[in-house]
């Protein structure tokens, strides 16, 4: 089976995560080429035609095209990946650099025999969002940081929503192929928006507002609920808005 390892990176010369997965391919743009060949050593670039960055949901979707014609699946990951782990002895376990590809064959054969298209790992380090008794999800969100994308998927990120774009596929994956796959053992650490850079570029309150919006108008405020619960057990309602909606497809599943 044909993996390929694909991270996606936008003014950040110097990926973290290729210290973390050296053989990684990265895409960027045309213009940024010499500065990130010159931060990088032994890196393998791909230059995107003028026009495709400046939109994350875009960007994804260029890289989907071009890996799987001629692999299988591609793994994208964030540029700024700290790494892959999972708890064992309520320790944090870090898989080193070459059990990542083994992980990736032996998932996406799982992915596979699912009849899914995608796959991907729980959002959380916390311990307690180890689910012990559900090794596995079917309809849970994945998150973009760490998605593997197989041959014949028939879901694209929207463009029109880049800030929610994973939320938006989670759903569309659930429609179209009743399910993804979540691994709840495994979980990933990037920075997110905690560096400049990226989709940090253009992410404030407002923009995130609207994307929510926009995703909630795609799917209905069933599917699409905005998290207002108070996680202290007051009993009492928030007075900010959570933009990281919580996910509801009325369909069979885990």
């Amino acid at each position: 089976m044909k993996i390929s390892i694909a991270i996606p990176s936008y003014k950040r010369p110097k990926v973290k995560t290729l210290e973390y997965i050296p053989d990684a391919r990265v895409y960027i743009c045309e213009s940024e080429y010499d500065e990130y060949k010159d931060a990088n050593k032994k890196i393998e670039l791909v230059s995107m035609p003028k026009g495709v960055q400046g939109n994350i949901a875009r960007v994804r979707n260029y890289i989907i095209k071009q890996e799987l014609t001629e692999n299988d699946s591609v793994c994208i990951v964030d540029d700024d990946m700290d790494f892959i782990g999972y708890f064992e002895n309520k320790k944090l376990v870090k898989f080193k650099t070459d059990e990542i590809r083994p992980f990736l064959e032996k998932y996406t054969l799982l992915c596979q025999d699912f009849g899914f298209y995608m796959w991907g790992l729980n959002v959380n380090t916390d311990k307690q969002c180890y689910r012990e008794y559900t090794p596995f999800s079917t309809l849970s969100f994945v998150g973009a940081p760490f998605t593997v994308t197989l041959k014949g998927n028939n879901c694209w990120y929207d463009e029109r929503i880049p800030l929610k774009e994973d939320y938006d596929m989670t759903i569309q994956q659930i429609n179209k192929n009743r399910g993804i796959l979540r691994l709840n053992k495994f979980c990933y650490q990037v920075k997110q928006s905690k560096q400049t850079g990226g989709c940090a570029l253009y992410r404030n309150i407002e923009r995130e507002e609207q994307q929510l919006r926009e995703l909630q108008k795609k799917w209905g405020k069933r599917i699409v609920k905005v998290d207002m619960n108070d996680r202290s057990h007051r009993n009492v309602q928030k007075k900010n808005t959570d933009y990281n909606p919580i996910i509801k497809v009325p369909i069979r599943g885990v």
